[in-house]
Order: C-alpha cells, then structure tokens, then sequence
C-alpha cells in the first residue's frame, strides 16, 4: 500500500494552488529546496511522478491530479472528524473565527453575535475584518474558521476545499448629491446616469461590481474619482463631485441610517447634501456568501454561527 503523507500531500496542494515551488515555500514557511525534497518523496512513496518540467516552472502530471482529487476527500474527512470531536468535547462552548469585508460586519455579524451572546454565551465569535477576497486566503490557511465574502470574487462552488452558504443578494442604491438634476426624478434607472462622473474604487471588489453594474445597463462609467472608504465616497457625492452606487448593507454600518427616498437631513455625521435613491428596473445586486472548510460546518460552534448569519441576512431590508 501507498505511504500517503498528510504533510507532503498538503504541500503538492500548496504548489497546484500557487504555481511555482518559491511561492509555495513562502506560503509554507519553507525553503524551495525542503519543498523539493518532501515532493521527491511523496512521488517515490507513492511510486508515480508527480512533477514534469514546464519552461522554468513546473507542473503536476495527470497521476499528481489524481492523487490531489483523492487527497481532498482525505482533507475532508479529517475535517468533518474534526468538527465531530469538537462537538464531542465542547458541546455548547468553542472558538469559531469569522472573516469578513467591512460592511458585512455591521449589517451581518455583529447581530448574529449580539443573537448568540443571548442564546449560547459559551460560544465566543472572533472576528477579523478582511477584503472579500482575502477572506478566502485566510480560511484556506486555517486562519479563520467561517469566511463571508462575495460570490463575484470567491472560488467557484466545485472547489473542493470549501463549502459555500448564500446568505443575501444585497442591492445597490444609487447616492447623488441632493441638489441633482435626477434627486427626484420618478422611476430613477441606472441607465439615466450614463453621463454621469461615477466615484468607486481604483481596484478591488467594489471597482469590479460597479463596472459590471453600469456595463450590465448598457454603459461604461466615466471614473471621475477613486475611493474605496465609504466616508470618503458619501462625503464626495455631498460636494457634488460624482454618483456612486452604495450596497444596503453599508446603511447598517450608519454611512447613511436616513432612508433611501431623498436628501439625507442636515445634522447626519456630516453627511447631508445626499440623495439616497433605490433604482427601478432591474436593480443591481452584490451576492453574500458564507464559506468554510469542506467537511468542518458540521461542528456545532460553526453551525450555530452560520444559522445566526442567515436570520441576520433575512432581517436585511428586502429589494425594492
């Protein structure tokens, strides 16, 4: 029978997921050549090769995906052995550590945590702010338990090494300032703002979901300015610089806690001279997910954290 080492299959992963064995040993804490090494003998216990020269690069032979497709059923399974010790042992108490991007933690996690201080006091929620897309590194390194991220920038559902929840379709509304043309127009639909200097990120996620937003009424938005921060988003539509849109859920954060219909009143955190408008037609939506380690939702901790999410989720102002 095959020597199947946890340790050197967990590196093979490492390399299929980054590339090159540099990045590999770097992810690992490793030197290039340790990393060689555990490689040369995992082929030889297991008697196939498993790398082949690619230019300067190598890659995995056909019998090295096979052996990873195998392994993440292994992977899974000490998972789910895992989460069913966990439950063994700790029953109601335990540790779950929560990633998620900054407006998810206002609108979703604080009272899903608010919910589970009142009914399971034993269970402590750690939490850790991080951009939609890092969420998924810091769960695939083990350093959070529950990733919340965005379904635009996560790994596709047949990846293998995670489980995926959705848990809100979040819609868009668009702020202007208050004295615009279209504040009050009845029937406001993106397509209207074509013309308009649009704010939104350089880069990242919310670059990518206005582009695609706009893109998908019929026009490429004209970046008059970039930011990323919502403060500093609201306080450039107020002066008049731009439109942006804005998801729900950063009105749970308190960006704007005055209602979606007109201009936000005087005496708001500075934040008057907005208007807030809930699109008509076919509004734009950001899609929330929850994710974790394939095998692991089954730990009671992690269950109840993920059940406390989507009554948190349902409790989110619907589409309009």
């Amino acid at each position: 029978m095959a020597d199947w080492d946890l340790k050197k299959l967990r590196i093979l992963r490492t390399l299929h997921e980054l590339g090159t064995v540099t990045a590999t040993a770097e992810a690992l804490h490793m030197t290039p050549s340790a990393v060689s090494q555990q490689l040369t003998g995992l082929a030889k216990a297991l008697g196939v090769t498993l790398l082949e020269a690619h230019g300067r690069r190598v890659r995995l032979t056909d019998a090295a995906q096979l052996v990873l497709r195998h392994a993440e059923e292994v992977f899974a399974q000490l998972e789910r052995a895992d989460a069913e010790l966990l439950g063994y042992l700790q029953g109601e108490a335990g540790q779950v550590r929560v990633g998620a991007f900054s407006t998810a933690i206002p609108a979703l996690v604080v009272p899903a945590v608010q919910e589970l201080r009142r009914t399971h006091p034993g269970l402590s929620v750690v939490v850790r702010e991080a951009e939609a897309e890092a969420a998924y590194e810091l769960l695939a390194e083990g350093s959070v338990d529950l990733a919340l991220s965005l379904a635009a920038h996560a790994p596709t559902p047949r990846d293998p090494k995670f489980s995926r929840v959705a848990l809100l379709a979040d819609p868009l509304d668009v702020a202007l300032p208050a004295g615009h043309r279209l504040a009050a127009e009845p029937g406001l639909r993106l397509a209207d703002l074509a013309g308009e200097p649009w704010i939104f990120g350089s880069s990242g996620p919310w670059s990518q979901i206005t582009t695609a937003a706009c893109e998908n009424a019929g026009f490429v938005p004209e970046q008059a300015h970039a930011a990323a921060d919502w403060s500093a988003i609201w306080a450039m539509v107020a002066a008049g610089m731009g439109v942006a849109l804005v998801p729900r859920m950063a009105m749970a954060g308190g960006i704007g806690a005055f209602g979606r219909g007109g201009a936000a009143p005087a005496g708001r955190g500075g934040r008057e001279g907005v208007a807030l408008r809930v699109l008509s037609g076919e509004q734009p939506r950001r899609h929330v997910i929850a994710a974790a380690r394939r095998g692991s939702e089954g730990a009671p901790g992690l269950a109840r954290v993920l059940a406390a999410l989507r009554q948190a989720a349902a409790a989110q102002p619907p589409g309009e």
